[in-house]
């Protein structure tokens, strides 16, 4: 069950980030982040709501909040490093971030058996390759390597701190609630100073009324994969979990293969081949 949730965690996160991807090259990226986490945490209203999460209330929130604190700050780093650094530096190097959790559960005392030691090198290793590394060209700047960094740690710090926020499901919805509604207003600050500094909020014909049924599927798809996240993390090893959820760079490079007929290079073919050699191995041991 481990492996079933944080492989629909990969793909969750994969189609989002391919979904916003395709979003930002018409609208700025901040605005992407705020529209459709707006849309999230409406629909994390009603089903909180609903449910009566507001019970499953106490002390644990406070990981939500942190989640929602950190969130934008990494992602605001990782599009600042994308637009200053090649993709194929920034996106492998982002991976590293799967450290933080799965060194959390090593320090609680996960110990991994060698099937899914190994199984955690492979993986690793293919999702480093799949993001298409650039090994030569031009130097990269520090301040993007540093950006990436952050962003990367950034990440993998609420991969621990979302998978500490609850112990119920519905508990689980008032903490996704509480961390998008930390999330928004952090992200609007953002956009408010980057308009401030004079850059654009909107694309040139206005507001994508068109694009908000796609606006709503990242929302919703980020807070689906954080939710089949902390199930995993919670009915397994976060060891496993954490590097298996972290395979969605695979699966944003398979849908712009699919979808946009993007061609895979010879080491982004042979790292999604590893990746999944890895999760079998994971899911095996």
């Amino acid at each position: 069950m481990t492996a079933l949730f944080a492989l629909a965690t990969s793909l969750l996160w994969g189609l989002a980030d391919f979904g916003g991807g395709l979003l930002t090259r018409r609208t700025p990226a901040l605005t992407v982040v705020v529209v459709s986490q707006t849309i999230a945490v409406a629909v994390l209203g009603v089903i909180v709501v609903a449910t009566g999460g507001w019970s499953e209330a106490g002390p644990q929130l406070w990981f939500a909040v942190a989640a929602g604190l950190v969130g934008p700050v990494a992602l605001i780093c990782f599009y600042k490093a994308l637009a200053l650094g090649p993709m194929g530096v920034v996106s492998p190097l982002g991976t590293v971030g799967v450290a933080v959790p799965v060194g959390v559960g090593l320090f609680l005392g996960e110990r991994p058996g060698l099937v899914q030691v190994v199984g955690i090198a492979v993986a690793v290793l293919g999702v480093v390759l799949a993001g298409g590394p650039q090994l030569r060209g031009a130097p990269v700047q520090r301040q993007t390597i540093l950006l990436t960094l952050v962003a990367a740690f950034g990440f993998g710090t609420v991969f621990a701190l979302i998978a500490e926020a609850s112990s119920t499901v519905d508990g689980l919805f008032l903490a996704l609630f509480v961390q998008r509604l930390v999330e928004v207003p952090t992200g609007g600050l953002a956009l408010y100073a980057s308009v401030r500094r004079g850059r654009a909020a909107l694309p040139g014909d206005g507001f994508p009324w068109r694009s908000l049924p796609a606006l709503a599927f990242v929302g919703l798809a980020d807070v689906a994969a954080n939710g089949t996240y902390v199930v995993a993390a919670q009915r397994g090893p976060v060891t496993v979990a954490a590097v298996l959820a972290s395979l969605y760079p695979v699966v944003t490079a398979l849908a712009a293969r699919g979808f946009l007929r993007e061609r895979l290079r010879t080491v982004q073919a042979a790292g999604a081949g590893l990746a999944l050699v890895g999760t079998v191995l994971l899911a095996a041991g």
